[in-house]
């Protein structure tokens, strides 16, 4: 009678051992990296540069970012109204703090990420001289400048017609936009001949300036210190904390820098 021999289990090749290891650890930290989105709300003017951060960042990190743009002013509304935003990269550094006082950020967390400069602009090359005297000349029907009492670049843009001693005059002149970037397309599209708006809005890196413009000496309005802070509502979220610290990561500076910011 034949009998049958139980059959040795094979060693499993030593390939196969490691890939399954991998397999193993891969699975065990799984839930600790998990890519997470963030919800920004960003100042108009910072629009361009943060959607060129946002290729490095999420390269980085893993983590993706749900971007509004609009005035700082009305975003501080919607903020305190209960909008779910988690990070707010504003256009003023009052804002920022006027959230951690009031409770909605997180203390401690604001910081300057950007200097902003003022031009003002004409989608028409030559328009627009180097000493800004075509206020002076008056010789348009439009002017367009962002509500100032909700955009810091309209304040800015503001202050600079007092400085120049031409508020009033201009007066009838103005269009005022609900945000910078509202007033760059009212100047685009050619609804007003010139306008208040951010360097980084005609300087984009890579592209020829369209148009002309007047880069407004800082001395003529207030300095226009740009802050980000982590909102409460974000404070669980490790993609938030993620995002600010990146914006103060040399990749994140130098695209800053390219978009003509101070710092």
């Amino acid at each position: 009678m034949n009998t049958v021999k139980p059959m040795k289990p094979r060693a499993l090749p030593a390939l196969m051992l490691a890939t399954l290891a991998t397999l193993a650890t891969l699975l065990a930290v799984a839930p600790n990296v998990r890519a997470d989105e963030v919800s920004v709300a960003v100042a108009a003017n910072f629009a361009g540069p943060l959607t060129k951060i946002t290729e490095g960042f999420t390269a980085a990190t893993g983590h993706t970012l749900k971007v509004s743009a609009g005035s700082t002013g009305k975003f501080y509304s919607q903020i305190v109204a209960g909008a779910p935003f988690e990070v707010l990269i504003a256009a003023d550094d009052e804002t920022p703090k006027k959230l951690i006082a009031e409770g909605l950020a997180v203390q401690g967390s604001n910081f300057t990420y950007a200097i902003g400069k003022l031009v003002l602009w004409s989608a028409q090359p030559g328009y627009v001289d180097d000493q800004g005297a075509v206020l002076a000349a008056g010789k348009f029907a439009h002017l367009a400048v962002a509500n100032p009492k909700l955009a810091p670049y309209g304040q800015a843009g503001m202050e600079v017609l007092k400085a120049r001693g031409l508020a009033d005059a201009m007066t009838p002149k103005l269009v005022t936009a609900e945000s910078i970037a509202q007033a760059y397309q009212f100047v685009a599209t050619g609804n007003a001949e010139l306008g208040f708006v951010a360097l980084s809005q005609v300087a984009t890196p890579g592209k020829p300036v369209t148009g002309s413009y007047w880069l407004v000496p800082a001395s003529l309005y207030g300095e226009i210190r740009q802050d980000a802070v982590l909102l409460k509502t974000g404070a669980k979220n490790p993609a938030a904390a993620a995002l600010l610290a990146y914006l103060k990561s040399a990749p994140a500076k130098a695209v800053i820098q390219a978009y003509g910011y101070g710092h």
